[in-house]
């Protein structure tokens, strides 16, 4: 190429990375795989490397991060948030290693991390008080947003030692949580997320943190801003400081004393990272002597003492057969494309989500294409992209359905909604799903009433709402398919017993858009009854602690209806518990407990309790039950077959408990009089 054709290259492939780079970084919505957009990078950066006269100080390679939203003030950090640079294969790695080898005459070690997907932020203490957060930002300057981390349960307020320091580290969303906020988001009709990282991203950024505070967002810290001040000589040891502070690190590090054995590490984690609960997207390699990473310096946007090892991507290539439509229990109809069975990441895989009507359209999904496939949050399969060359010419694009494919009404789509919604209240599909969502174990919990049972006693016409349960005969039951005398009679009971569910449960399973089971809990506490929730205004609702405005809004349209009004009297008849049956604060100031104000875990298979009973027995005692075992867990209830959270226990040497010493405690608390 001649200098010109050089030129034209260079901003061709600079204009795109920015875009892409603004879709991750800034909007949270990213259009490209990573992979994709690494690989033009690394295009990019060969291109330089040959042509460096022609090096703009506007490239994207000498930039980090991306820029500022206007709707956070501005923090200029003391100490620059770098990049890394990238390796891609062994080969990568044994010629970073050589690099360094020459830039210093310390014997090296490496202290290997995983590579968190989440968005980096900075934290700033002053005498141990927790005063400011921010992201990273451009890396000189980034968004102050203090207080919504100061949601984040992972970050301490008050730091073990009078320190002031600055730490950084990654706000990230577990798989479990992503899959929970999108499967809400979808419900609602908005945007799901692509990712656990844009999940977590997207809700830091938030400018309501009460929002924030129901994303269950969690930290690891994995260094300290200016290391001359901590008194530590190595990254090991100051991680190993960072733990006694108070923070979260990740537990699996290692330091490694060659390339070899760093190597050894990504290896073991390219099989397993699937079965980690969050999400990572490679493995971070750091020489581990501070006084090293002082020889080797630094270049003008990441350290040359530091390298990221970056994933291959996880792909299939299959064909899309077929598109089903489902309708869900607030009128979203989904779309999920049907497809030749693939093997991707561990598991046969013939299913995949489309979200809505927009990601069909955008990415011009077809019936017969040949598509790429993905695990997003390495659980929930989705199309990357369509392999257009591979398209029939006589493919034409997707018809999207106009009807409701349960009831035939026809489909609109809400302003601000990217989802089709069935507006129908009668439709059959909504009020089942409604059905089997208010007898689930988070709600109602009545045992028996499954998926089937529930669709048939609708079809028979036995009931047509959730009040009807109540009041269903034991000669109904006997009519549905493989309902026997000793099944009904067990419905039966579990329908009785769920009369005196706490006000909570019967306010999460009525389904109330946007209202979860956390949201239903502290709105029972703060109003104690059903009328007094029906007959509070917005304002009074909002005014909760971590309930906002639109929670507030969804409950008091829910309950302006008239036929709830309807429904709500039919329960009453029922005469179903109204009232909240939980722990006030109050409460449990008084009670005795050595579960209160500790953090248990429970482990194995438990036998005198279910293992949900034994978390509301100790959260009702003051304890909070978590679900992996860290250096803030205070005590491990090990049941049957306790496996690798006990052995972790032991090595952290927290206090183990077996079951007997856990059913004594509950038994034993006591409440002061």
């Amino acid at each position: 190429m001649d200098k010109e054709q050089v030129k034209t290259e260079l901003l061709e492939r600079n204009q795109q990375l920015k875009k892409w780079a603004k879709e991750y970084y800034e909007l949270d919505t990213p259009t490209v795989e990573d992979s994709e957009y690494d690989q033009l990078y690394q295009q990019l950066v060969t291109l330089e490397e040959a042509h460096p006269e022609l090096v703009s100080s506007d490239s994207i390679t000498q930039k980090i991060g991306g820029q500022i939203s206007s709707g956070f003030t501005k923090v200029t950090h003391n100490i620059p948030m770098m990049s890394l640079g990238n390796a891609f294969n062994k080969e990568d790695l044994l010629s970073f290693d050589q690099r360094i080898k020459k830039l210093t005459d310390i014997t090296i070690e490496y202290m290997v991390e995983l590579k968190i997907d989440g968005l980096a932020i900075n934290l700033r203490y002053e005498d141990g008080q927790f005063v400011q957060g921010a992201t990273r930002g451009d890396g000189s300057v980034g968004e102050d947003i203090t207080q919504n981390l100061k949601t984040v349960k992972s970050i301490p307020m008050k730091l073990k030692e009078p320190l002031t320091v600055d730490v950084r580290g990654e706000c990230y969303m577990s798989k479990k949580s992503f899959i929970q906020l999108n499967e809400t988001r979808e419900q609602s009709g908005e945007n799901v997320f692509a990712n656990p990282r844009n999940a977590a991203a997207g809700s830091l950024r938030l400018l309501d943190s009460s929002i924030t505070a129901q994303r269950n967002l969690s930290t690891f810290i994995y260094s300290v801003a200016d290391t001359d001040n901590f008194m530590m000589s190595t990254q090991s040891d100051s991680l190993e400081k960072l733990d006694t502070l108070g923070f979260k690190t990740n537990q699996q590090r290692k330091l490694c004393q060659s390339i070899e054995e760093v190597w050894d590490y990504i290896e073991s984690f390219l099989d397993h990272r699937h079965e980690l609960d969050y999400e990572i997207d490679g493995i971070v390699i750091k020489v581990n002597d501070f006084n090293a990473q002082q020889e080797i310096g630094f270049t003008v946007k990441a350290p040359k003492w530091a390298i990221a090892y970056k994933f291959p991507a996880e792909e299939a290539e299959t064909v899309i057969r077929d598109i089903e439509w489902t309708v869900g229990r607030t009128g979203v109809v989904t779309p999920t494309a049907v497809m030749d069975p693939v093997q991707l990441a561990g598991s046969t895989v013939a299913r995949a989500s489309l979200h809505n009507v927009d990601l069909i359209k955008e990415k011009d999904i077809r019936l017969l294409d040949a598509v790429m496939i993905h695990k997003a949050g390495d659980i929930i399969p989705e199309v990357t992209r369509v392999l257009v060359d591979k398209r029939d010419p006589s493919s034409k694009p997707y018809e999207i359905p106009t009807h409701c494919p349960a009831c035939e009404s026809e489909l609109e789509r809400i302003e601000s909604e990217v989802a089709l919604r069935c507006m129908n209240p009668m439709c059959p599909a909504q009020i089942k799903e409604g059905l089997n969502h208010f007898v689930s174990r988070n709600a109602m919990n009545i045992d028996g009433l499954g998926p089937r049972v529930l669709e048939q006693m609708y079809d028979k016409g036995i009931i047509k709402n959730v009040a009807d349960l109540y009041f269903v005969t034991e000669e109904e039951l006997l009519t549905l398919d493989k309902i026997k005398e000793k099944s009904a009679n067990n419905i039966l009971s579990a329908i009785s017993n769920s009369k005196d569910n706490s006000l909570e449960k019967l306010i999460f399973g009525l389904g109330i858009q946007h209202v979860g089971a956390k949201a239903a809990k502290l709105i029972a506490e703060r109003f104690k009854y059903l009328d007094e929730i029906i007959k509070a205004s917005k304002e009074e609702i909002s005014a909760i602690d971590a309930i906002g405005p639109v929670i507030a809004d969804s409950l008091v349209k829910y309950f302006e209806n008239e036929e709830v009004h309807e429904l709500v009297s039919e329960l009453k008849r029922a005469e179903l518990n109204l009232a909240y049956l939980g722990q006030t604060a109050e409460d449990l100031n008084q009670i005795e407990s050595p579960f209160k104000d500790k953090v248990v875990v429970l482990t194995g298979k438990l036998t005198h309790f279910s293992r949900n009973e034994a978390k509301e027995k100790i959260e009702a005692l003051g304890g909070k039950v978590t679900g992996s075992v860290s250096k803030k867990t205070d005590i491990v209830v090990a049941g049957e077959e306790a496996g690798s959270k006990f052995e972790k226990a032991e090595k952290l040497e927290i206090t183990v408990w077996n079951e007997i010493q856990m059913v004594d405690a509950i038994e034993n608390s006591t409440k002061v009089e």
